[in-house]
């Protein structure tokens, strides 16, 4: 069985560090030159919460031959249809392509790899690349956790195949209703990386000042209310039932849910959204497809989204130059 990470990045360069280092076959591809030379030379130097070296087998997409069983997806969305159509050239006819993408990206790529060959793949830790061939785990190592499966909810042959893959780093859940955990994600998504970004902070940092926590509040709020206008049930994460413990009709659950988001993103208090670490290259965001999903989806089933949609104005705003990631963006969230 072949596999490869295309778009290993700090997220993917961890993740086939893991698989390898259990003794798993993965090619780790990435068109960042001085990243792809640096693992072939050093190997992949993982950092942060732990801290070791191990020897990958990495190489640009020119380099690419055969086939392959399993493709797992880590780049970003913005060139999903061009990216997609060029890997079904390397997939095997029973092969699947993973995405450990962020928002909902199942359906675009299902679209042109076909839904019988596309899983999802949702990821409930972080990671920051520091350098070429280095990369920073920012979530505590207890935490390392998946959620899996597929956009029907019905078996995928290979989806063993893939979870064994994955436990090689961590715990995989496989999720019967798969929609639900991509939301679950995407509601944590768009409200600690939508204010790391706008706010040019980490998640613990958002979290602890109670200015900014309230808008995570009101963002995580709007997620949950948007999923119940549309009937998807959001799934819990890491064992924890978000909507019972966020969601809130009174002052006084308010209250509570306030005081227990610095306590529930406490393992991942280090992360820095990859939207803030795009910002700080000056490269554009997948802003359209986190905080824009939830403004979207907010439209279609008549539920309002003001502060989703005012996180895609700023961090648009931000991309074209007119502002910058700074605490002073709050005054745009009063």
């Amino acid at each position: 069985m072949r596999t490869a990470i295309y778009g290993a990045g700090s997220l993917g360069t961890i993740l086939g560090a893991y698989i390898t280092r259990k003794g798993g076959q993965v090619d780790l591809i990435n068109r960042n030159k001085p990243h792809v030379e640096a693992l072939k030379a050093n190997g992949a130097h993982v950092t942060g919460t732990v801290d070791f070296v191990q020897r990958v087998n990495a190489l640009t997409p020119g380099e690419m031959e055969g086939i392959y069983d399993i493709i797992f997806l880590l780049t970003k969305q913005q060139d999903n249809r061009s990216t997609v159509t060029f890997l079904k050239d390397f997939l095997a006819p029973d092969g699947v392509i993973v995405t450990l993408q962020n928002g909902i990206p199942e359906l675009a790529v299902s679209e042109i790899a076909g839904e019988e060959r596309t899983l999802g793949c949702a990821v409930a830790w972080g990671a920051t690349m520091l350098g070429p061939g280095v990369c920073e785990l920012t979530s505590s190592s207890d935490s390392l956790t998946f959620s899996m499966g597929s956009l029907s909810g019905k078996p995928n042959p290979r989806i063993s195949e893939v979870k064994a893959l994955l436990e090689m780093m961590g715990p995989v859940t496989v999720e019967p209703n798969f929609i639900g955990t991509r939301w679950s994600k995407l509601l944590i998504n768009s409200a600690f990386s939508g204010m790391s970004a706008v706010l040019g902070c980490t998640f613990g940092e958002a979290a602890a000042d109670k200015a900014s926590c309230k808008v995570v509040q009101a963002l995580i709020k709007e997620c949950i209310d948007v999923c119940a206008a549309g009937g998807i049930k959001i799934e819990p994460v890491q064992g924890k039932d978000i909507v019972k413990l966020l969601d809130y009709h009174g002052p006084v659950k308010k209250a509570i849910s306030l005081f227990i988001l610095p306590i529930a993103i406490r393992k991942h208090a280090r992360l820095k959204a990859s939207m803030l670490q795009d910002l700080e290259k000056g490269k554009k965001t997948e802003v359209d497809a986190i905080n824009g999903v939830v403004s979207a989806y907010g439209r279609k089933v008549g539920c309002p989204t003001p502060m989703n949609d005012k996180v895609v104005e700023v961090i648009h705003r931000i991309e074209n130059g007119e502002m910058k990631p700074s605490r002073e963006n709050l005054k745009y969230f009063q």
